[in-house]
């Protein structure tokens, strides 16, 4: 279940990120607002998940969960370039939060 809510978190992780991109700056009432949710949201499933799970690999996936969805939904929604250099990192973000996830299931 641990693992359930981190991955979740993550995704809420993207959520306040391109929130706070929304909000201008704190500038735009309903992006602010959203960007406060989603970020106490994201930090109460990782602070749940880190109860069970070590913390270097449940950080680590949770970033790059959210990193890497930030990333493709930033292309989608704010028209930012893609390239084969972005698309590699992201593979590579993605390959990162696996072996973590199977670093921790080793034990």
């Amino acid at each position: 279940m641990a693992w359930i809510v981190l991955i979740l978190s993550g995704m809420l992780e993207a959520g306040w990120a391109l929130s706070l991109k929304a909000s201008d700056g704190f500038t735009k009432l309903w992006p602010t607002v959203l960007f406060v949710v989603l970020l106490v949201a994201s930090m109460g499933g990782l602070a749940w998940a880190l109860k069970t799970l070590p913390v270097g690999v449940a950080y680590g996936v949770w970033v790059g969960i959210g990193a890497a969805l930030t990333a493709v939904l930033a292309i989608v929604f704010f028209d930012e370039a893609l390239s084969v250099l972005k698309i590699v990192s992201l593979v590579l973000i993605i390959a990162g939060v696996v072996g973590l996830n199977l670093s921790s299931s080793a034990h």
